[in-house]
């Protein structure tokens, strides 16, 4: 599982680090780490040996850190050259150790010549606000006038650590080196689609660091070992049946894709209550079909409602019918509309929450562009405030429940998955992880790393449709079982 910590756990870890360290010795197992990565971009288009490496440097310790990096780079033949955007406040000994491996400090950036690499050692993790005037110019003088791929020590200059959030400019890098741990800034966007790849540096932070994180990420091994899966005794209700409530009669397609999800998550059986029983049943016969209330369908160990509903009496009648039960409920697209948020906070069985940014600014009562640029602060108060389990949709899918859990962030996925009904299959997919039995977390979790996959599978380069993404589920559910 791939983890992330805050800038607080992070320095507290250092300085107990430190105490037990030579003075010096942290920034050289970094720095050293540092020109390793270095090297490696540098190697993609030649060699170190006569590249040309320019480091933008600000006053933090990941200045040092850059500084260091480049005295060994330098030393191993590398033409490099340092721009300071706070001169008289750069780290005094990387910058000793830069001129005295022949590294040279240049007073403008049309002194740099042809680079071959960039360093962005502006700001690190202690940052806050975007890059200030002279920086950000100096950054797009640089980027802009040489083209050479960016690399940024720690995390892209002008992005906050502890949540991604950019106020203001920000450098944007095609790979970040990041040491001792993983910061959350890194994993969500928009800072995480700055930040480019990611490499981890190891420190020697580990021991320091507490055991929760603030997040994580699962990975192929996390979620295989999730997978529900059937035993030798095992029949169609025991594994669990989900019921769906989805569709209209404008929006019919969404309970076909509802249904799809769900037929593919691990469940036994489908059972669909709603309007669209006739085009549910042409497209998968061994749906299990019912026109009266939810409530009355017969028993099911899950709910999923919501898409397409539309409005009108029947749909609010079905989204009260479906949350006054006492199975785990997953609620999406128009179900989260007119849902009762004193009703769904006060039921006893778990509640999932499916809203993309528009929907999450809508329960919260705040404009999408800060739900947008704050996704890791409107995911934690959307599960506080409804006391769910909550998905947030987009770029980077995040999920959070009610308390101190680390919230999860999916690193799977594509933009092709952005597509009309891509968020329905989601749901019957995680409404069938639920009925099978995992925990809400587990299988929002979960559903979103498969539908990621999904979405790989199906697109391969290539716009990709809903449908597509349902039939790729079984695939994905086989890459991770096999890892």
């Amino acid at each position: 599982m791939r983890t992330a910590y805050s800038v607080e756990t992070v320095r507290a870890a250092e300085r107990a680090l430190m105490a037990r360290l030579p003075e010096g010795a942290l920034m050289q197992r970094a720095a050293a780490g540092l020109a390793v990565a270095c090297g490696d971009l540098l190697r993609r288009n030649g060699r170190v040996y006569g590249s040309r490496v320019l480091l933008l440097i600000g006053s933090g310790a990941n200045g040092g850190d850059a500084l260091h990096a480049g005295a060994r780079l330098a030393r191993r033949g590398a033409g490099v050259s340092v721009l300071l955007t706070a001169p008289g406040q750069a780290h005094a000994g990387g910058l000793a150790a830069l001129r005295a491996a022949g590294g040279r400090v240049l007073d403008h950036p049309g002194e740099a010549g042809i680079v071959d690499l960039v360093v962005d050692g502006i700001t690190g993790i202690g940052g806050r606000g975007g890059l200030r005037p002279e920086a950000a110019a100096l950054v797009k003088a640089v980027t802009e006038g040489h083209g050479a791929p960016v690399l940024a020590v720690d995390l892209p200059s002008g992005v906050e650590a502890d949540s991604g959030e950019v106020h203001g400019e920000a450098v944007r890098a095609d790979a970040t080196v990041t040491f001792g741990a993983y910061k959350p800034g890194l994993l969500v966007d928009p800072g995480a689609e700055r930040a480019g790849g990611l490499r981890l540096v190891d420190i020697g932070l580990g021991p320091e660091l507490p055991e929760r994180p603030d997040l994580e990420a699962l990975q192929f091994a996390d979620v295989a070992a999730l997978l529900p899966l059937p035993g030798a005794e095992s029949d169609k209700y025991g594994r669990g049946v989900v019921g769906v409530v989805a569709g209209s009669e404008r929006y019919p397609g969404a309970a076909v894709l509802a249904v799809a999800g769900a037929l593919r998550g691990g469940a036994g059986a489908v059972r669909y209550a709603g309007p669209g029983g006739e085009t549910v049943i042409a497209r998968f016969p061994e749906t299990l079909v019912h026109e009266g209330r939810p409530s009355q369908a017969g028993r099911v160990q899950s709910w999923v409602v919501g898409p397409g509903l539309g409005d009108g009496r029947a749909a609010t009648a079905a989204v009260e019918d479906v949350l006054a039960t006492d199975v785990p409920v997953l609620i999406d697209a128009d179900g989260l509309r007119l849902m009762d948020g004193d009703a769904v906070r006060a039921r006893s069985a778990a509640t999932v929450l499916t809203p993309h940014a528009g929907e999450a600014a809508a329960l919260l009562g705040v404009e999408r562009t800060e739900v947008e640029a704050g996704r890791l602060a409107a995911v934690r108060e959307l599960a506080a405030r409804y006391r769910a389990t909550v998905l947030l949709k987009g770029s980077t899918t995040l999920i959070a429940e009610d308390g101190d859990a680390p919230v999860r962030v999916n690193p799977t996925g594509t933009a092709w998955l952005a597509t009309a009904g891509s968020g329905d299959v989601l749901s019957g997919l995680i409404g069938s992880l639920l009925a099978a039995g995992l925990a809400p977390r587990d299988a929002a979790s979960v559903g979103a790393h498969l539908h990621g996959l999904a979405g790989r599978h199906g697109a391969d380069g290539a716009p990709v449709s809903a449908q597509d993404i349902a039939e790729g589920i079984p695939a994905a559910w086989r890459d991770v079982r096999r890892g």
